[in-house]
C-alpha cells in the first residue's frame, strides 16, 4: 500500500466540523438535515473505491505469500477469532440489558404505531436462510462483484484471482506487479479524499441531529446511554484484555487510529475509514496477506458494536412492550443472533433485518417494536461504527501475530511515537522478533 499523504490538522479539522454540524441541526433543524448530500457524498466517494481496493490488496498479498495453505490458515484464524469475540459481545449486551432494564416502564403498544416503516426489514428477515447468505457471496457475474456494493463477493473474486496467479508463479508477475502499482493510484486517490472528511462528517452530523432532534434522545436516553456503556466496557475491557495478552498498549493503537475513530463518529460509517485502516494497519507492521484477508472479512464478520446493540435493542422491544422473557428465552435469542448476526453479513440494512428475523422467532415480542428503535438509531450508529473500528483493528493485529506476520519492534516503535506516516511501507511480509 502507498504511503498516505498526511493531512495538516486533519485531527482538529474533523473535531470542527462535527462539532459546527450538530450546532447547525440544533439552532437550524431545516438546514441541518438539507446537509445530507455532503455527508452521504462522502461516504459514497470511499465506497466507491473499496471494492478495487480489496481486489489489488488481496490479489497482491496472496500471490506474494508463496503457499497458498497460509490463505486458507489465515482466513480459518480470523473467522474463529471473529466467532469467540463477537459471540463475547453479543453476552455482554443481554447481560447489561438484564440488568439496566432500559425499557422497562416505557409501556409501547404496537396496535397505537404504524408498523409500515419497519415493514422492508420483516420481509427481508423472512428470506435470512444459510443457503440465501451463501449465494448472496457467489456474484452473478465475476464484474458484478465491484458493483454489487457488498464486501464479500468482493472478497471471494480476490481470493479467486490471487490464488490462481499464485499458482502461475513467476509468469504472472507482471500482472502482480500491475495490481500493486494500481493499489498505490487507489490509496493517493484516497488520501485526496481524505481532506474532504471535514465536509463530510459536517453533513451527517447536521442531519442526524436536524432530523431526529435532541429530543429523541431524551426519550430514549437510557438505551443510548447503556449501549455507549456497554461498548466503552467491552474496548476497554475485552479489547483491552485481548491486546495486552497479544503484547501491545489498547491505549496507544487508539491514539494511533484515532484520526479514523473521529471520522467514523462524524459519518456514523466504519466503511468511511476501511481503505485507511488497510493503510495503518500495513505500515504497522502486519503482512499484507494478512491485512488484505483479516480486515475485509472483519468488515463483514467482525462487527462487536453491532452484536452488543442487537442483543440490547432485542430486549429493549421486549420489556417495553412489557414481555417478561424467562432465562431461557433469554438465551434463545442469544443462540439465535449468534446465527442471524452472520447471516445477514451480506445483506443491505443487515442490522434491523437480523433484529426483526430474531423477534420473528418469539411471536410473544411485537416486531413492531422495532419502530422505538428508527428515531435514535442513527444516535447510536456511531457507537456501534467505533466499535467495530476498533475491533477490526484489534484483530489484525491479534491474527498477525498469531500468524507470525507482524514486526512487534517495529509496531511497538510506531505505537509509542503515535505519528508514522512519514515511514515507508514493508516491501514484504514480516515475522515477529
Amino acid at each position: 500500500m502507498t504511503e498516505s499523504r498526511r493531512i495538516p490538522g486533519l485531527y482538529i479539522q474533523v473535531l470542527v466540523g462535527i462539532a459546527a454540524g450538530a450546532l447547525l441541526g440544533y439552532l437550524a433543524p431545516e438546514h441541518g438535515a438539507a446537509m445530507k448530500p455532503l455527508g452521504d457524498g462522502f461516504i459514497k466517494l470511499v465506497r466507491m473505491l473499496i471494492a478495487p481496493i480489496i481486489f489489488t490488496t488481496v490479489v497482491v498479498g496472496i500471490a506474494q505469500t508463496g503457499a497458498m495453505k497460509e490463505i486458507g490458515r489465515i482466513g480459518l484464524r480470523a473467522l474463529l477469532y471473529f466467532e469467540v469475540v463477537s459471540s463475547i459481545a453479543l453476552a455482554i449486551g443481554l447481560v447489561v440489558a438484564r440488568t439496566l432494564r432500559p425499557g422497562a416502564g416505557m409501556n409501547f403498544n404496537p396496535a397505537t404505531v404504524d408498523a409500515s416503516a419497519v415493514s422492508s426489514y420483516t420481509t427481508a428477515s423472512k428470506n435470512l436462510h444459510a443457503t440465501d447468505f451463501i449465494l448472496n457471496i457467489i456474484p452473478d457475474a465475476m464484474l458484478g462483484a465491484f458493483t454489487g456494493g457488498e464486501i464479500l463477493p468482493v472478497l471471494l473474486v480476490s481470493i479467486l484471482v490471487g490464488v490462481a496467479l499464485l499458482r502461475l508463479g513467476t509468469s504472472s508477475r507482471t500482472l502482480v506487479d500491475l495490481c500493486a502499482m494500481a493499489s498505490k493510484v487507489l490509496f493517493e486517490i484516497v488520501a485526496l479524499i481524505m481532506r474532504l472528511a471535514p465536509l463530510g462528517a459536517f453533513g451527517a452530523m447536521a442531519f442526524t441531529v436536524g432530523r431526529y432532534g435532541l429530543g429523541s434522545l431524551l426519550a430514549l436516553g437510557k438505551l443510548m446511554a447503556a449501549v455507549y456503556v456497554t461498548c466503552a466496557l467491552f474496548i476497554f475491557i475485552v479489547l483491552g484484555g485481548i491486546s495486552a495478552f497479544v503484547g501491545f498498549n489498547l491505549f496507544k493503537l487508539l491514539r494511533y487510529i484515532g484520526e479514523d475513530i473521529l471520522i467514523v463518529l462524524g459519518t456514523s460509517s466504519s466503511e468511511s475509514v476501511l481503505p485507511r485502516l488497510m493503510t495503518k494497519m500495513e505500515r504497522l507492521g502486519c503482512s499484507r496477506s494478512v491485512v488484505g484477508l483479516v480486515v475485509p472479512t472483519g468488515y463483514s464478520f467482525n462487527l462487536d458494536g453491532t452484536s452488543i446493540y442487537m442483543t440490547m435493542a432485542a430486549l429493549f422491544v421486549a420489556q417495553a412492550s412489557g414481555v417478561e422473557l424467562t432465562l431461557g428465552q433469554e438465551l434463545g435469542i442469544l443462540a439465535i443472533l449468534m446465527l442471524t448476526s452472520k447471516g445477514a453479513a451480506a445483506v443491505t440494512g443487515s442490522g434491523f433485518i437480523t433484529l426483526a428475523a430474531t423477534l420473528s422467532a418469539f411471536p410473544s415480542i411485537p416486531i413492531a417494536g422495532l419502530t422505538l428503535l428508527l428515531g435514535v438509531d442513527r444516535f447510536m450508529s456511531e457507537a456501534r461504527a467505533i466499535t467495530n473500528l476498533i475491533g477490526n483493528a484489534v484483530a489484525t493485529v491479534v491474527v498477525a501475530r498469531w500468524e507470525g506476520a507482524i514486526d512487534m519492534d517495529r509496531a511497538r516503535q510506531i505505537l509509542a511515537r503515535g505519528a508514522p506516516h512519514e515511514e515507508p511501507l514493508p516491501t514484504a511480509p514480516m515475522a515477529i522478533d
